[in-house]
C-alpha cells in the first residue's frame, strides 16, 4: 500500500471533528515543544513532543472515533498522516 493509498483511509478514521482538534493541537504542541528544545537548547522538550502528540492523539481515538490508531498498524504511514492532516486543516482542505 502506498501513502496515496493509505491516507484516505486515514482520514477516514478521523471523522469526529473532536478527535480532529485534538490531532491538531497534539501536532502543534509537537512544534511548540521541538522549538523550545531548539531555543532553550534544553533536550528534556524533545520527551515532552511524543507525549503531547500522541497522547491527545489517542485520547481523540479512544474517547471520540472509538477506534485504534493507525500508528498501531502503519506507524511510518500514520505518522505522514498526522502531518499532512495537519497541514491540511491549516490550509482549509479539512474543516475542524
Amino acid at each position: 500500500m502506498t501513502f496515496r493509498e493509505f491516507y484516505p483511509e486515514y482520514l477516514a478514521e478521523h471523522r469526529d471533528p473532536t478527535c480532529r482538534r485534538l490531532h491538531f493541537a497534539g501536532s502543534a504542541l509537537v512544534l511548540a515543544a521541538l522549538g523550545t528544545a531548539v531555543a532553550r537548547r534544553d533536550g528534556r522538550w524533545l520527551l515532552a513532543a511524543p507525549v503531547a502528540g500522541y497522547g491527545l492523539a489517542w485520547i481523540g481515538h479512544f474517547f471520540f472515533e472509538h477506534n485504534k490508531p493507525a500508528t498501531f498498524r502503519r506507524p511510518f504511514y500514520s505518522l505522514a498522516g498526522d502531518w499532512v492532516m495537519f497541514k491540511d486543516i491549516l490550509t482549509g482542505r479539512i474543516r475542524l
